[in-house]
């Protein structure tokens, strides 16, 4: 219990205080091994997931503030000059008036006001739902993180216990290969008992080179997934007791639906949808806006004296724009407004559904891998017994070898098939809490 609660402690550290886990980073990486919760707490800094939905945050975040920004003043400023290669010419009784000078030039200023939009106030009312929407795509990316760490990590260790089964077979097995040798060549027996023993500690050293090697592959993916670099060495620390203590869980609890992540994504795109709804509704209100401007203006025959004399004009307005008839669009985007809202509610239905299955799903496979992981931890010692009891009958001539080769051989098997179902139950029961929708989970 103490132990799951420093991990409970941790969680709320990294949701808490995401910056005190920069400072254990190197830290972490010096010790002589990494616990579970060292791992995911280095992965909730590190992971390139976590990072990116962190940096969509901040991208949406500066997003919003871009398109509110249009509620401010808008100040520009405009030049243009033209050369005229062809004056205008007017007749006025019997004379022709030329029009205009060889050059002409402007300098504008202009600020314009928003005082109502429609779009812009849509952008307003749905801003903070947008940032909720990022706030929960980022904790939903850091649940991910904690069950895929979580489970590599399970995975890693299954491997290397693996190893660690394997070589504890083979020194056991080249000891029998070579007292079976020195039987045979004085005579005690035939030469088939080292020939048995000879397949059997190929068949071991194979699967132990295969145990080996996959070692790695799986360190390097728990490497990715914690954004840990690839130079460094990734040793992990554990505690096989506390880890059987961990199994244990409270089958009794139901399915919240208000905690799972995905729903409380759909809901609040549901929310959107319902301002797009409304916005489309109201399509036919004005853009109204203020504008005051600055204009002067330069005339002359001659270039160099384009700009010794200027002609200023300024004015204040209001501009208001309204839609009298765009064919049907506003009508045929209210539709699509409602029936994304429709598609939203069935999505939301459908997802409610899925959680269940999972949830089930869930539930039916740790229940299964923990009465699976108690009958093997019952066989394993069992297996020990027969072996142990084989053995001594062995030496003493009462048994013959094929029967401690089988009996080696359950034992094998049976030390893996528990280490298997060990690492299965734990990784059950993260799903199982995910399904739950138990947001600190305990790892």
């Amino acid at each position: 219990m103490k132990f799951l609660n420093r991990l409970k402690s941790l969680w709320l550290g990294v949701l808490l205080f995401p910056g005190l886990l920069m400072a254990q980073d190197r830290a972490l990486r010096d010790t002589d091994g990494l616990t579970l919760e060292q791992c995911v707490a280095y992965a909730l800094q590190n992971r390139a997931a976590v990072e990116q939905a962190r940096l969509d945050e901040q991208i949406g975040d500066h997003q919003i503030k871009a398109k509110l920004s249009e509620w401010y003043p808008q100040i520009s400023a405009t030049y243009g000059g033209v050369k005229n290669l062809k004056l205008q010419q007017q007749p006025f009784g019997n004379e022709l008036v030329t029009l205009g000078r060889n050059y002409n030039s402007n300098i504008q200023f202009q600020a314009n006001q928003t005082l109502f939009s429609n779009d812009l106030l849509l952008a307003s009312r749905a801003s903070g739902y947008t940032r909720q929407r990022l706030e929960l795509n980022t904790q939903d990316t850091r649940i991910n993180t904690v069950v895929d760490v979580s489970k590599a990590f399970y995975d890693l260790l299954l491997t290397q216990e693996q190893v660690r089964i394997l070589e504890e077979n083979y020194a056991r097995q080249e000891k029998q290969y070579k007292d079976a040798r020195s039987r045979f060549e004085v005579g005690l027996v035939d030469k088939t008992d080292y020939q048995r023993a000879a397949i059997t500690l190929g068949n071991i050293r194979s699967d132990r080179k295969r145990a080996q090697e996959s070692v790695k592959a799986k360190q390097a993916y728990l490497k990715q997934l914690m954004g840990f670099p690839i130079e460094d060495e990734l040793d992990l620390a554990y505690d096989y007791d506390t880890m059987q203590q961990a199994v244990l869980l409270d089958t009794t609890q139901l399915v919240d639906f208000t905690n799972r992540v995905e729903l409380q994504q759909l809901r609040v795109q549901q929310q959107i949808l319902q301002l797009n709804t409304s916005n489309s509704k109201w399509g036919f209100l004005p853009t109204v806006s203020a504008y005051v401007n600055y204009n002067s203006l330069y005339f002359n025959n001659e270039f160099a004296q384009l700009y010794n004399q200027s002609y200023p004009t300024s004015g204040v307005g209001l501009q208001v724009s309204l839609p009298i008839f765009q064919g049907t669009k506003r009508l045929q985007n209210l539709k699509i407004a409602r029936l994304q809202e429709q598609r939203a509610e069935v999505e939301v239905e459908n997802t409610r559904k899925v959680i269940n299955t999972e949830y089930q799903t869930a539930l039916a496979n740790y229940k299964s891998n923990y009465f699976e992981w108690l009958t093997l931890r019952d066989n394993m010692q069992a297996a020990q017994e027969v072996y142990d009891i084989i053995r001594l009958q062995y030496d003493e001539g009462i048994k013959a070898y094929v029967d401690l080769i089988v009996a080696e051989t359950d034992l094998r098997t049976t030390q893996l098939n528990y280490y298997n179902a060990l690492f299965g139950v734990l990784a059950s029961k993260l799903d199982y809490q995910r399904a739950i929708g138990e947001t600190n989970i305990n790892y």
